[in-house]
């Protein structure tokens, strides 16, 4: 009888549930989820908390995080930053706080999602312009910091505490960060030498045996995440594309856009295989399905 009832409802035009509706989609071909120029140039770090809420940095314009609408694609501001803080990505803790790289006022700024407050909570004379967060099941905040004058970058990590210890210096302009589902690699990428790395972590958030897990010839990279069997999806930017590549580095595919500029990329949807991008050309959020779900899921 549910199954008369619901085709029922969706010849009516009611639609039938979201992940129906999500599952049905082709895999890995790319549509729109908002309008284009619904944020700046700098739209970045697609994010949702527990709740399955979204955010996305710099809606409308800078030093702002929207929240929007994953059905509808409407947004509204969420919190507006300090003057002189403009957002980079879209982090949250265990405890359900949200965290962004500053990398205009050269912080690690913390956000209480119940009361909107947002705090300082790290600062360094030594960062750089702080771009990229990925925050481990301990809540230590492992941050990339690039130069992008310089073309160089380090690598921080910031512990309960909130005292940020350098874990690398001299690499490339370090861009995209990610940790594997196991939490005991690290994976930095540089955009401007067109490295990824690899980092063996150890128990107490340390880094060792940096080893070269791919390059490429061509185009910049930007975010990275890993889905649940841990292949790496890293966002070609200039090309167009999302690469997934194995744990052991290979190539499996590249996911093409509409837009060109694709700066970051979250897992979402209550399956985890909805996968949101933020495109700064078009300055709007594509989405696709994946067969794999997130590594969070």
């Amino acid at each position: 009888m549910r199954k008369h009832l619901i085709l029922l409802a969706a010849i009516a035009g009611y639609g039938l549930p979201t992940i129906a509706q999500q599952s049905s989609r082709p895999l890995f071909e790319a549509q729109d989820l908002t309008a284009e120029n619904m944020f700046s140039v700098n739209i970045e770090g697609p994010n949702f908390d527990k709740a399955g809420n979204f955010y996305v940095v710099n809606f409308k314009q800078d030093g702002t995080v929207g929240k929007i609408n994953t059905k509808t694609g409407a947004g509204e501001v969420f919190i507006t930053l300090p003057e002189g803080s403009i957002g980079n990505s879209v982090n949250f803790n265990s405890k359900g706080y949200m965290f962004l790289p500053d990398f205009k006022g050269h912080n690690v700024l913390m956000v209480d999602m119940k009361t909107r407050k947002i705090s300082v909570y790290a600062h360094s004379g030594q960062f750089n312009q702080p771009n990229d967060l990925c925050i481990n099941k301990k809540d230590q905040i492992f941050a990339s910091d690039p130069n992008w004058a310089a073309k160089t970058g380090q690598l921080w990590r910031i512990d309960a505490n909130r005292k940020p210890v350098l874990l690398q210096s001299n690499m490339g302009t370090t861009n995209g960060i990610e940790l594997s589902p196991d939490e005991k690699t690290l994976y930095v990428n540089e955009s401007e030498q067109r490295n990824v790395w690899k980092f063996d972590v150890d128990k107490a958030g340390n880094i060792s045996n940096k080893t070269l897990f791919a390059s490429f010839p061509d185009f910049g990279f930007d975010g990275m995440k890993c889905d649940k069997a841990g292949n790496l999806y890293i966002a070609r930017w200039g090309k167009g594309v999302i690469a997934v590549l194995s744990p052991e580095g290979n190539l499996i595919r590249e996911i093409p856009l509409k837009g060109k500029q694709c700066s970051n990329l979250i897992f979402g949807d209550k399956d985890g295989k909805t996968v949101y991008v933020t495109l700064q050309d078009r300055k709007c959020v594509e989405t696709f399905r994946v067969d794999i779900p997130g590594k969070k899921f």
